[in-house]
């Protein structure tokens, strides 16, 4: 990877425990990726179902190592929220990016190509490109 300059992932889930879920599954699938941040952004700040923008600029912020950060999201609240924050500026480290890409797959993608030294628009490319995964 060049210099410290390393692509963060937030995971941003209706649920924490989903979240935590495939952030494990995607940094085990990458061999452990150690040098790539991976947070999860789940739930509400009581732990109920739900999105918290305070949660999702926190965890954006523990993994903003320089090289941009990746935000993938489940499903409608959670990608309001996220545009809601890009839309707002100041709230998200500069660089942060809302990435276009199945929740499972994509964070795979994107935590196996960051961690193989990929900049933020391979890790883009690569979760988005997770939409043509077929499975039959």
């Amino acid at each position: 990877m060049s210099g410290d300059k390393v692509v963060g992932i937030v995971l941003v889930s209706h649920s924490a425990e989903v979240a935590a879920s495939v952030a494990e599954l995607a940094k085990g699938l990458a061999g452990g990726a150690p040098a790539v941040p991976v947070a999860a952004a789940g739930g509400t700040e009581g732990g109920g179902l739900g999105t918290s923008a305070e949660l999702i600029s926190a965890a954006a912020a523990s993994v903003d190592r320089g090289g941009g950060v990746a935000l993938l999201t489940d499903l409608g609240s959670a990608v309001l929220t996220v545009k809601a924050l890009l839309a707002e500026g100041g709230e998200l480290p500069e660089g942060a990016r809302l990435l276009d890409a199945p929740f499972v797959e994509g964070a795979v993608a994107a935590v196996v190509t960051a961690a193989a030294g990929g900049d933020l628009d391979a890790v883009q490319a690569a979760a988005t490109e997770a939409y043509g995964y077929r499975k039959v």
